[in-house]
Parts: structure tokens; sequence; C-alpha cells
């Protein structure tokens, strides 16, 4: 047996995988965001442990059996929060979240100490990722930095807490800004250009390597048999691509989480970081993966029924299996700013078009139309790169949606396949990670494509018609600062 856990933006979810790559259970425990400023985004790590507790105590009430011979476990997790901890290995403040904004200068700033951070590091500095975080922290708050003796990825801390050990993969660490991504270790002048060293950054490994051992008390409390060990795990992402056995390059997927993103494995580098491209190394050794990510996706979805006070289920149902015409309506989905191709994260959303006869579905429907052509303007810039995308697969909360991604595939004019299980992508992968580290399995043997139960054709008139209003939908974009 193994576990996957992924620590996610909105909630902890933990998988039960058998040694036939069944998922034999599941359990999941939210998380909340605290956003104590505008453009502020903050997680306190005691609520990522308690909630990951929480999962596996009640996997253990319900299949204690099954529990008590996991051999390896698996971390995936949101990417680029900055963790800081003292020298009591205790967190010093909130975690500064991924989709947190308030680092803009000191982007400017760690450019212009670093002019080589684009080459090394294959991106651009934005505020999302965690070293411009850092700048802020040694500005706003000193006596926080000062205290600082090692600076975790949110799934690092985790580990550290259910292990002792400090242990990071090269997947999650690439998101940082620290890494080099092609020779996929620390970066020493990185690290010099934010006020750091080696000595605040874990131990690094390969996602499907072994990392550390749970702590025996812990082991105990499960009722396990012996201590599992724990592989390097991996992002979110690249642990959603491990899931659906996106290894080989080439293999584009799209995750509709919370956030979202287009993403493509590659073997070599073909950074395109001007237009707000990522590198990120994969949980695969010698593999890497270009994205176009987006701040919001299934996020906006989750805004617009708060808004109308109905579920998202009842907001979907009127909508059908596929779109008839494009909404009249025209929606940016930059609730939280924007990543690619922007980097601009105080712009915001936008609702245009709206008239007497405009009524919930025409809303609902550019919502998800709109996260769609953030979704062609990543297209276009990992084009640049010289990144080609003939079809995809679909992956996230977003993925249960069919007209969703029947919308998908007409904007982006490829086929959008999806499993029975996309949702669980992420934790699932990193349970076939921690397979990999106990067994040392060949990892095309254990990394194998899920069944696709179905395929989204784009729709020839709806290609045209969707190519028609991109390019007014772009123009709609107007940067705040």
């Amino acid at each position: 047996m193994y576990l996957g856990i992924d620590l996610g933006t909105s909630a902890v979810k933990t998988v039960l995988v058998d040694s036939a790559q069944r998922v034999i259970a599941s359990e999941s425990r939210p998380l909340a965001t605290a956003s104590p400023r505008p453009g502020y985004s903050e997680q306190d790590p005691a609520q990522w442990v308690e909630a990951t507790f929480a999962t596996l105590d009640a996997l253990k009430a319900t299949h204690a059996g099954a529990l008590a011979v996991v051999e390896g476990i698996g971390l995936s997790g949101q990417m680029h929060g900055a963790t800081l901890l003292d020298a009591s290995a205790r967190p010093l403040r909130p975690c500064i979240l991924w989709n947190d904004g308030r680092s803009v200068a000191e982007c400017r700033i760690l450019e212009q100490r670093w002019p080589a951070l684009r080459a090394t590091t294959g991106n651009k500095a934005m505020p999302g990722f965690t070293a411009p975080k850092l700048l802020w922290i040694a500005t706003h708050e000193p006596e926080v930095f000062a205290a600082t003796k090692r600076v975790l990825l949110p799934k690092a801390y985790l580990r550290l807490v259910l292990t002792g050990e400090a242990v990071e993969d090269v997947s999650d660490a690439s998101g940082s800004l620290w890494l080099d991504a092609a020779r996929r270790d620390w970066s020493d002048a990185a690290l010099a250009a934010t006020g750091l060293s080696r000595d605040h950054m874990p131990r690094l490994v390969e996602g499907c390597a072994p990392a550390a051992t749970l702590r025996s008390e812990l082991a105990q409390r499960w009722g396990m048999v012996r201590r599992p060990s724990f592989a390097g795990g991996a992002g979110d992402n690249p642990a959603g691509a491990v899931g659906i056995g996106a290894i080989r390059a080439g293999t584009a997927f799209i995750s509709l989480g919370t956030s979202g993103a287009l993403l493509v494995p590659t073997s070599r580098i073909a950074a395109n970081p001007d237009r707000g491209v990522h590198t990120f190394c994969h949980a695969i050794p010698g593999m890497w993966i270009q994205a176009g990510a987006i701040l919001s996706a299934a996020s906006c979805l989750a805004w617009i029924s708060r808004l109308f006070g109905i579920a998202e289920a009842e907001l979907l149902a009127p909508l059908g299996s596929r779109p008839q015409v494009p909404s009249p309506v025209s929606f940016l989905p930059y609730l939280a700013g924007e990543r690619t191709p922007h980097d601009d994260p105080v712009v915001r959303g936008m609702l245009d078009g709206l008239s007497h006869g405009t009524d919930r579905e025409a809303i609902v429907q550019a919502v998800l139309e709109g996260v769609a052509f953030a979704l062609a303007d990543c297209r276009d810039v990992l084009a640049d790169a010289g990144i080609t995308v003939a079809e995809a697969d679909a992956i996230g909360g977003g993925s249960r949606s069919r007209f969703w991604l029947s919308v998908l595939a007409s904007v982006l004019n490829v086929p959008i396949h999806r499993f029975a299980e996309g949702e669980t992508g992420a934790a699932f992968g990193a349970a076939r990670l921690g397979r990999l580290a106990v067994t040392g399995e060949a990892i095309d043997a254990v990394c194998t494509p899920p069944r696709r139960i179905e395929t989204f054709e784009p729709d020839r008139v709806l290609v045209d018609a969707y190519a028609d209003r991109l390019p007014a939908w772009r123009e709609l974009y107007r940067p705040r600062r």
C-alpha cells in the first residue's frame, strides 16, 4: 500500500493506493486562506498539519488494515509558498502563498541584483515565486528575517513535521527562483541575492528518490507495521503529471484547480521567461516542464457561485454539455492578478458586455470562456518557445465539467481528454512517487496513463467564433500599474 498526500491551497487530500494502483480510499479536509491586506494571501502552517493528521486519522478509522501495511508515502503541494522557521523549527509567521502579490518592487530589485536570474532559473522574477517574498520580509519584517534559520516550501514543512527531516524535491524547488534549473541544484548566487545561503535550504532529492522516514510515534498513531519511507514528491502540477503518466516530452495537460495552467513536459529546457513561461524541473529525472500559469481557474467558478449564492453544480446544469454559441458577455479571470503572459499582480477581473437582457447562464458561460481564453494566451507563449500543443489531458476539479472541457477544446482548437479520477491527479501522482522510492521500479512501468473516459473534439463553428472573439477579449486587459 502507498499513500499520496496533496497539500493544496483549499484542502489537503490523502489517497490510499494499492499495488494494482487502485485508489482504495481518500479523505480530504478544507484549508482557510487569510488576506490581511488587499493582494496578500497567507496560511497558518499549523492548519496544514491538523488537516493532514485528520485525513490519516479518518483513514485509520475506515481502512485500518490497509493503512497498517503502507510502505511508501509521497507528498505533493502548492508551490512557491515561503514558510520561515526559527532555530527550533517553529514558523515565525504565516506562510506567504503562491498567489500573494505584495513583492512587486522586490522582483525588480532581485533581477537588478542578479542579472543571470532568467538564464539560470528559466523564469522571470514574479511576486508569486518564493525568493522575492524573502526580500520583502527583509525590508518590512527585518526581525523575522534575522530570526529565520530555515526557509521551506509548504510540503517540505509538512514533511519536516512528519519525519523530522528538511528535504525538498527539485520540481518544487524550481519554483523558488533559488534553483539552477539545468543543474537541478541550489544556486549560490541566487541565494546570496536574497541574503541567504545553502544553510537556510533543505536537502534536495529527485521526486522519485527516497527522502525520509515517518516518525516512529506517528507510525504507531496510525497503526503502521513499519515506518513508511517518503519520496521526494513533487509540486502539485508535476505530481499531477506523474498521476496521468505525462512523463514523456510533448504530453500536454491542463490543470483546472484553484489556479490553472497549460503544461508540457520536455526533455530539455525551452524557456521563454520574458513572456511569462515557467520552467520547472519535472518529478522525473532528466525531464522538465514548461508551463503557462494563470492565477484563477476553478476559483473563478467558486467566486461566481458565491456571488449568486448557488452551488456550482446548479450553476453549470442549465448550460448543458456543450456551448451552442459564445456568450455575449466577456470575462477577464484576473481575480487575483495574473502571471502568464502579463506578470501583473494588481490587475483585476472584469465582466464586459452586460445588458438588461443578460441572464445568469450568459455570465456563468462567460466565466468559463474567460479562463479558456487565458489558457489560449498560455498556448501562444509556449508556441513562441517552440512548443506545439496538439492535444491535452485535463486534471483538477474543473475537469469534471463537460461543458467547460467542450469550451476549452474549441477555444484551444485541440482535442481535450478527461479521466475518471482526474481531480485526484496530484495526490495519486504523489502515491506513485512514494511507490517508486520504495520499489525502485522502472518509472514508465508505474507512471502509465489512466484510461481516458471521454474526448472533447473542437467544434468547427465554435473554433471560428472563439478565434474571432479572442482579439477583442485581449483588448480588455489594461495594466493598472
